[in-house]
């Protein structure tokens, strides 16, 4: 059942081919899309050129729409898949990379669920984060997806999905300066 969508007429109008009512469109949901996206690729310039894509994407392919979710859940779930693309692109032209894994013998601290971080030091540290975590911690802590859903995106498990969180969180935890700041937080 299709519901009501605060942007109908500019979406009719989209699937109509208006060129002026795409531009409106982009004009709302560009800066959250491009933040999507940086978050997942981390470089400026392809963040901008894999929300371009997107935003393309998303105008060719407006039929596919169900209204079943707001236009802007759809929209996300766009710039993430090309945002996951883009990072599998990259891996393909740089097959050497060392991906090293953390094994359950690595001495990583207790992760303290009860200290509130302030967002913009848990960006930075997620920022540092190996690739196989950040995408997950990333979709996870602020794009709203569920371990379900992350598995359905990235073909990983929910367990896995889990675990790299899990991971993620110890490696933050262990991060230098994060324990600085961690004690700050809790003085004060």
């Amino acid at each position: 059942m299709a519901v009501a969508h605060i942007h109908d007429k500019l979406i009719r109008k989209c699937k109509a081919g208006s060129s002026k009512a795409q531009f409106e469109i982009y004009k709302l949901y560009y800066k959250g899309m491009y933040n999507v996206s940086l978050r997942i690729v981390q470089d400026t310039q392809e963040a901008e050129d894999v929300m371009q894509e997107a935003f393309l994407s998303a105008f060719s392919k407006l039929d596919m729409w169900s209204q079943e979710v707001t236009f802007g859940s759809w929209l996300k779930k766009i710039v993430v898949n090309k945002s996951l693309d883009f990072i599998k692109k990259r891996k393909m032209q740089f097959a050497n990379i060392d991906d090293k894994d953390i094994t359950e013998e690595d001495n990583v601290g207790e992760f303290d669920e009860n200290v509130t971080l302030k967002v913009e030091e848990v960006k930075r540290a997620v920022q540092k984060l190996p690739e196989k975590y950040r995408i997950v911690t990333v979709m996870f802590l602020f794009e709203g997806y569920t371990h379900n859903e992350i598995a359905d995106v990235l073909e990983i498990s929910p367990e896995v999905s889990r675990v790299r969180f899990k991971r993620a969180k110890e490696m933050i935890a262990k991060s230098p300066g994060f324990k600085d700041t961690m004690q700050n937080i809790i003085m004060n």
